[in-house]
């Protein structure tokens, strides 16, 4: 799958090899999405051979969210959940922290960052379309000519293509604050609750001033080959009220800035029909108040104790160099592939494949305590890391809370999905003992059963937490 696998500990050491390397290798901060464009061969060297890996999250110092006057700064290893959990980013930049829990699944959010969906460049990817109405900035780094930071609408040159060179890093993503009288929302049509790439997504942030609107920017996600800007909507609504004619005219004109294509996932005209529908509904939240409407208070995670951040742990786990302490021994596991294939290659069977690419949970694993789907991570992101798969819960003579309750729930059907629930249930109960039914289909939404026993698995996982609770919590 990739030629060779680098692991620098700094960044200097990540940008001299990337200098080195050029375009035979490419930089991983998630991987959510580079693994799988890599194994379909969509990203290859330029004589289209095999790429090489240059993997950042043993970096320190790029999983920070931080913050300086009217900024806020994210490293190019901060993924989707920290940026839900965070309270800044919350506060100020309302539109990314909604947009970045409409992506994937939990599993997908502790290791999908903000910077691979920009790097990744495709307009469907829902980060990208609040940091443009944001107008956030990128800076990248050389280790010959230093740094440079450049707005993401000049980054982002067309569709899946970015102003990056060949020895460029992406390191960090800044983002003004929306002042006291600025709002701002993000809302996503897909085709289901979760594990979606959208159709249309819309971002939405207005200011308002005593005599109406003072600023409005709407962009538009998955409409045209890059993020575009409703220019003509945004011209209209400064000054205005936002009244039903002046929402319905915006409307309109938004829709004269998409340009969607015809595919497999919603027609053009659908589409077309979308934009008009979702900036209307999101100049509607905001004008009645109700853009953080339905928001978690404490979000989902899955990341029990740990606090989400790359590289999780020292990196030296494990009892020998090359190796990861995989349920507590120390393992040698196969490189050049996904963790999947070598935990399995190694005998831990328990760990599924069901669709390598994301979609159903089944391979879901703890790497450093954190939720993980092991067909988007390289196995030799494992060496110095803890791993705990479905076999280090529980033993037919020692089932865990969880696998018990799936037994006595009836929420066990063909079985096949059933590890993954576990290992899902197992860190949610972790994390919150007592969850609610909300939370613990919000834990799932990365889990897929085909044999939609939903209803068993989740009084399963409210089982488990009666069962878990002591005396003090009852």
């Amino acid at each position: 799958m990739y030629t060779f696998y680098a692991s620098p500990a700094t960044l200097n050491e990540a940008l001299t090899l990337k200098a080195l390397h050029g375009p035979q290798a490419r930089i991983m901060a998630g991987g959510t999405d580079l693994l799988l464009e890599m194994e379909r061969g969509v990203r290859r060297a330029p004589d289209g051979g095999e790429l090489g890996l240059i993997d950042l999250t043993r970096v320190s110092g790029l999983a920070e969210i931080s913050e300086e006057e009217g900024w806020i700064h994210l490293g190019s290893l901060v993924t989707h959940n920290q940026v839900v959990a965070s309270s800044s980013i919350v506060s100020h930049a309302f539109p990314l922290a909604r947009a970045c829990w409409e992506v994937g699944a939990p599993q997908i959010r502790n290791r999908g960052t903000v910077a691979g969906n920009i790097i990744t460049a495709s307009p469907a990817n829902d980060a990208i379309v609040p940091l443009m109405a944001l107008d956030a900035t990128v800076t990248v780094a050389s280790a010959d000519r230093g740094k440079r930071t450049l707005p993401l609408a000049q980054f982002s040159t067309g569709f899946r293509q970015v102003d990056l060179a060949d020895d460029e890093i992406l390191t960090r993503i800044s983002i003004p604050k929306l002042n006291n009288s600025a709002r701002g929302t993000f809302i996503k049509l897909g085709l289901r609750r979760a594990q979606a790439i959208s159709l249309v997504s819309v971002a939405v942030i207005v200011e308002e001033g005593e005599d109406g609107l003072t600023d409005a920017r709407i962009s538009l996600g998955a409409v045209t080959p890059v993020i575009a800007r409703a220019q003509k909507a945004e011209t209209f609504l400064r000054g205005k009220q936002l009244t039903d004619e002046v929402i319905d005219e915006a409307a309109r004109l938004a829709m004269t800035a998409a340009h969607p294509i015809d595919d497999l996932r919603a027609s053009a005209v659908y589409r077309l029909e979308m934009v008009g529908t979702l900036t209307r509904r999101a100049l509607r939240q905001l004008r009645d108040g109700r853009e953080r409407a339905g928001w978690p208070e404490t979000p989902v995670l899955l990341w029990g104790e740990n606090d989400g951040r790359w590289p999780a742990g020292n990196g030296e786990a494990a009892g020998s160099p090359g190796q990861a302490l995989v349920n507590g021994e120390p393992l040698t596991l196969t490189g050049g592939q996904t963790l999947l294939d070598s935990l399995r290659e190694a005998g831990f069977t328990g760990v599924k494949e069901g669709c390598a690419e994301g979609e159903c949970g089944a391979c879901t694993v703890y790497l450093d305590g954190m939720a993980v789907l092991a067909c988007m991570t390289p196995a030799e992101r494992a060496v110095g890391s803890q791993v705990v798969t479905v076999e280090g819960l529980g033993d037919p003579q020692h089932l865990a809370p969880v696998q018990e309750a799936l037994v006595e729930a009836g929420g066990v059907q063909c079985g096949y999905c059933t590890p993954g629930f576990v290992m899902s249930a197992a860190k949610l109960l972790e994390e919150r003992p007592r969850p609610t039914r909300d939370e613990a289909a919000a834990a799932l939404t990365g889990n897929f059963c085909r044999c939609t026993g939903y209803v068993k698995i989740i009084d399963a996982v409210m089982l488990a937490s009666e069962k878990k609770r002591s005396p003090r919590d009852s």
